[in-house]
């Protein structure tokens, strides 16, 4: 069967470099383990290595692995530092990467577009840039530098993107407070402030409206939707208490859970399969967060293997090849 995985990451060293010089708070620091690894302050944010640069390197995996086709992405913390021209820049950068990655490779890579969200009309600009080079759709972190995604600063670039019906990895980055939540040591920023971080961003769009503003939103949440499974009765139960005058959905929370897509990263089968009977199988796709330090493949074909077999076919590939019309 096809096997398409929605969930991994690249890097380049331009953009690396203009990091360490123009991204403020963001540094490199030393591991104990002697690995160097990005940090927002002093929190924790990823730890580049060989693979997020060396595309023969990922074809490699790939090919060991049995991946058809990535659907790669910039991680976090993505472009939103440096100011207008050092985010665009460093959008370009990493866009420029992906779309010759896709030229070299034209059956196996498929890419998401960052984008300098905190500057709309820049941001839109490179989104029609990126999609003449052949984005399959866009990555957003679940904050934008601390902004909300539903802020109304990021409409235009929201209006644009459900104008063209594109897909968007939703990606967790370290969610604002995590030095007052005492989130910086143990990598807690990283297991539980990054499931914070994508519920809250998605649960907001839910519970304003915001798929019912824009329809055609495609939205995919990342490692298997964070904590938005594990709440769907603590959201019903919240709607059915609501004030009519404060209600924006026109749905039910568990419709618009049941509308948006979700990968597979759980590390844990029992979280796939939950994830699975909330949402439907029909919404869940193939993802292994490589070439991360925390990345899972062995694992998540492990645990796709043990569903029943049309719903290993759906999970792996067929899922994507609907969203990505591949």
């Amino acid at each position: 069967m096809t096997v398409i995985d929605v969930h991994t990451h690249m890097f380049t060293t331009k953009w690396l470099e203009l990091l360490k010089k123009e991204g403020g708070q963001y540094n490199i620091q030393t591991r104990p383990d002697g690995q160097q690894e990005i940090f927002r302050g002093n929190t924790p944010v990823v730890i580049p290595q060989k693979g997020h640069f060396d595309w023969k390197l990922r074809i490699q995996h790939m090919d060991q692995a049995g991946i058809d086709v990535s659907v790669v992405s910039l991680t976090c913390p993505n472009v939103y530092w440096g100011g207008e021209d050092v985010s665009v820049r460093a959008a370009r950068e990493a866009n420029d990467n992906v779309a010759q990655a896709q030229t070299a490779y034209p059956d196996r890579i498929r890419w998401f577009a960052s984008l300098p969200w905190e500057y709309p009309q820049r941001a839109v600009e490179e989104l029609e840039r990126s999609c003449a080079q052949g984005a399959a759709g866009v990555m957003v972190l679940a904050n934008v530098a601390g902004r909300s995604l539903t802020d109304p600063l990021f409409a235009p670039v929201w209006a644009e993107i459900d104008r063209r019906a594109l897909p968007v990895l939703v990606h967790p980055t370290d969610p604002p407070g995590v030095d007052l939540m005492d989130m910086t040591k143990f990598d807690l920023s990283w297991s539980v402030g990054f499931m914070f971080d994508t519920t809250l961003a998605i649960t907001r769009m839910i519970f304003e409206g915001f798929f019912d503003r824009y329809p055609n939103l495609r939205i995919i949440a990342s490692h298997g939707g964070g904590t938005l499974p594990y709440l769907v009765g603590r959201f019903e139960k919240g709607d059915e208490v609501e004030l009519a005058s404060r209600r924006q959905m026109k749905r039910k929370p568990t419709d618009y859970l049941r509308h948006i897509h979700y990968d597979c990263i759980t590390y844990n089968l029992g979280a796939l399969q939950y994830l699975i009977s909330v949402v439907g199988a029909g919404q869940v796709m193939f993802g292994t967060d490589w070439p991360h330090w925390v990345h899972d493949t062995r694992g998540a074909f492990a645990n796709t293997a043990q569903l029943p077999q049309e719903q290993t076919r759906a999970v792996r590939g067929a899922n994507a090849q609907r969203l990505f019309k591949l």
